[in-house]
């Protein structure tokens, strides 16, 4: 961990940080989230009046990459070059995997991170007629590379 936050300046004001000095380098990230779902929501998804609502999350999440700068005040606005969510049923919900790429100044944490974010609320909103009880649980960046920090692999057993 460093000892800063690089999102404040010395007086503790909250700023955009200056990437413009960076190499632009390849950079990739990979995020998760889990929606979990009543067996009884699970086995009507098929049924769903509103369409197929993985298939509407998997294209809110890659829309809210591209637009996670538009979201996040200090976040920077980036050329993805790479954007997917991958979503799939598994025992007790939805597992969602999403995995943002460029090659820029600056890291995709955020993108991919917040394409499992809306991709998950995406979820909620297309099944909550049935379920107002829907949890999200465990937006995490698993893993990250590229960039002066280096790479980074999330470990389960923190």
């Amino acid at each position: 961990m460093t000892d800063k936050l690089s999102h404040f300046d010395s007086s503790g004001n909250a700023r955009m940080v200056d990437v413009s000095a960076k190499a632009a380098t390849r950079r990739e990230a990979i995020a998760s989230a889990f929606v979990e779902l009543s067996e009884a929501v699970l086995a009507a998804l098929p049924e769903n009046p509103k369409g197929n609502p993985l298939e509407v999350a998997r294209f809110a999440g890659i829309q809210a990459a591209k637009r996670t700068s538009e979201l996040i005040p200090m976040c920077h606005p980036l050329p993805l070059s790479f954007i997917d969510v991958e979503i799939e049923i598994v025992p007790g919900g939805i597992q969602i995997l999403s995995t943002a790429a460029t090659t820029a100044g600056t890291g995709v944490e955020m993108e991919a991170l917040t394409a499992a974010s809306i991709a998950a609320l995406t979820i909620y909103d297309m099944t909550k007629a049935l379920d107002k009880s829907i949890r999200i649980r465990e937006i995490v960046l698993l893993e990250k590379r590229g960039g002066k920090s280096g790479d980074y692999r999330r470990n389960e057993s923190k």
